[in-house]
């Protein structure tokens, strides 16, 4: 039974130290205790535990950009996150786990804000038929969490740009996010701030829990603990290099003839190469070939492999690499 409610707000936007603070959340987690955790990331793409990062993101021009990829514990789709974006998380011990009641509170907090939500499958909420907050939980030895978005004003051309499938043909073992239409909250509300809605959560928490809520100091969340986690989010290996293999094949016509490269992906790591042309240099194909097996499967890794083993059709052949990435 919950007795007790506690809330931490984030102040940074780095979404590997904002996802290993909620995982250190997570293993403190006390009996009879129900965190709310309120935090913001920077351009970033935050995929789920079991998806693959290329096929959800276009994870060069994520990187081109500026942008971050990261990798959460609970499963579901590939979310993009802003300043314009405010992100919530519940934490609490299983049994006492209520996703009725932790909704209530997002629709609650929305109502104060004058938007009417309602609820939608795959634990979705929508306002004016759009999605506005997608969810997404976790579980593991008795203790849980439940975190989403919630847009207020994100960058929607952004969102589409970085979740948008590449043109490659990549055929995955991961899991596909369910894309739909969205809104912004500030579209139904124009004077609706992240600020205003984090203010609207915590007076909803306190009335849906019929609780006072306990501000929990920075001092209190376990630091060595965030810090080790960080590292691992931060981590190629996390991050790219999950057990899901996968095939990915580009190809273009280019003045000097027409490419088709294919490569079998494990582990993030090119395993198997395969190299198909038309072009008159009969060294193309094999040397490309050899250049590419075994290296990692990131766009910058790829290209200064080709770069250092292909002459001529060099610029062609990491630009093709980099847009279909």
């Amino acid at each position: 039974m919950i007795d007790r409610l506690q809330s931490v707000l984030g102040t940074g936007c780095d979404p590997h130290e904002n996802l290993a603070i909620e995982q250190a959340l997570l293993e403190s987690t006390k009996a009879g205790c129900c965190t709310l955790y309120l935090w913001q990331n920077r351009n970033t793409v935050v995929i789920g535990r079991n998806q693959n990062a290329w096929k959800e993101c276009r994870t060069a021009l994520l990187e081109a950009e500026g942008g971050t990829l990261a990798r959460r514990l609970s499963g579901g789709g590939a979310v993009y996150h802003d300043l314009g974006n405010l992100n919530f998380t519940f934490l609490l011990p299983s049994e006492d786990y209520d996703l009725d009641r932790q909704l209530a509170v997002i629709q609650a907090a929305c109502a104060l804000c004058g938007v009417e939500t309602e609820r939608s499958g795959r634990n979705d909420l929508l306002a004016d038929g759009r999605k506005f907050s997608g969810n997404a939980f976790y579980h593991h030895a008795g203790q849980s969490y439940h975190h989403g978005t919630l847009l207020v004003n994100v960058d929607r051309e952004r969102m589409g740009r970085y979740l948008c499938p590449s043109e490659a043909k990549l055929n995955a073992k991961g899991v596909d996010s369910v894309r739909s239409r969205v809104v912004n909250l500030c579209e139904l509300q124009p004077k609706l701030t992240v600020e205003q809605l984090k203010i609207a959560l915590l007076e909803a928490f306190g009335t849906v829990y019929g609780l006072p809520i306990e501000p929990v100091e920075s001092n209190a969340i376990p630091m060595d603990r965030v810090r080790e986690l960080t590292l691992r989010n931060r981590s190629w290996e996390w991050n790219y290099g999950q057990r899901l293999p996968f095939d990915f094949a580009c190809e273009r016509r280019f003045p000097w003839g027409e490419i088709r490269i294919e490569m079998q992906v494990e582990n993030g790591i090119v395993r198997n190469a395969g190299v198909y042309t038309d072009a008159m240099d009969d060294l193309l194909a094999p040397t490309l070939k050899d250049t590419l097996t075994d290296c990692r499967f990131n766009a910058s890794a790829l290209c200064e492999r080709v770069r250092a083993g292909v002459c001529l059709q060099t610029e062609d052949i990491c630009n093709l690499l980099l847009q279909s990435m």
